[in-house]
């Protein structure tokens, strides 16, 4: 009976230690920002990312600095880009290359109108709530 007991406790701590992992290790919140300017159109849970195909500049993410009358790119993170399909919702990756900055020229070669920017960070203390932008 005592082995029993032992066993139930052990998996139970187990399975604790193992929840607590499998905990968000978010930090610091992030966003996209193009030319310095904050991609998402409202820093909330309705916020909309959008881009024009015949956009130019640079692409970063970084953590910002917000204020109710504008938006501040602080550091820039590293982050990899994958597009999302509009048909197919298939994600492949633009490219194997970890950037911190990118020309978003490059990237819509590969993308078309009603595609999806998806960006993904490289290391899990930067929250990126806004990580897909439309291509329109």
């Amino acid at each position: 009976m005592k082995l029993v007991f032992r066993c139930t406790l052990g998996l139970i701590a187990c399975l604790l230690i193992c929840q607590s992992y499998g905990q968000s290790l978010f930090s610091n919140c992030s966003a996209a920002f193009l030319n310095n300017k904050m991609v998402v159109d409202n820093y909330s849970p309705d916020g909309k990312c959008t881009l024009d195909h015949k956009s130019t500049g640079e692409l970063t993410v970084c953590t910002a600095n917000l204020s109710p009358t504008e938006s501040i790119a602080v550091d820039k993170i590293k982050f990899k880009v994958a597009i999302r399909d509009q048909n197919t919702k298939t994600i492949t990756m633009y490219s194997d290359e970890t950037f911190k900055q990118v020309s978003i020229q490059r990237i819509m070669t590969k993308a078309r109108i009603g595609d999806h920017l998806v960006l993904i960070t490289m290391d899990n203390e930067y929250a990126l709530p806004h990580n897909e932008i439309l291509i329109k």
